[in-house]
């Protein structure tokens, strides 16, 4: 895949979406590639998180109960595994397993946090991207409350 195309995904996230151009191709020229095959485990339930990962090919299942049962956490081409994991160490919550053979850009803590130093307005665009994110989250809980 070529670096434009992943560019072009990286956009189409909403994570991404505010993000400045020459910070994508920094973030996607600089990570790496991991190839899966079927049924290898991308992370453990437990471990803890030094990024996340972009599905660029392949699926990947989430299996919470880390028991092999069929999961409806399925990510496919153009996902982002580990939103959370890009910005703080946290202790993986399911096994990350190939469904069937896949290629991921990998995107480690250190490389997010090299690019938004050298970016500091795609540093401030991905933190609204975020609050975002957690004031609809907020909003959907509050209307679960009892």
């Amino acid at each position: 895949m070529r670096l434009d195309d992943v560019i072009f995904i990286l956009k189409a996230l909403p994570l991404f979406r505010r993000v400045e151009p020459e910070a994508l191709r920094l973030l996607a020229f600089s990570a790496t590639r991991r190839q899966l095959r079927a049924g290898d485990i991308l992370f453990r339930k437990g471990d803890l998180s030094d990024g996340g990962f972009l599905v660029l090919d392949g699926e990947i299942v989430l299996d919470a109960a880390d028991d092999g049962a069929p999961s409806p956490h399925v990510f496919r081409a153009g996902t982002l595994i580990g939103q959370a994991a890009l910005f703080a160490p946290i202790d993986r919550p399911a096994t990350g397993l190939a469904r069937e053979p896949s290629q991921l850009l990998v995107f480690t803590r250190e490389l997010v946090a090299r690019v938004l130093d050298a970016h500091p307005r795609s540093a401030l665009a991905l933190r609204d991207a975020v609050a975002d994110e957690a004031r609809r989250l907020s909003g959907t809980l509050s209307k679960l409350a009892i």
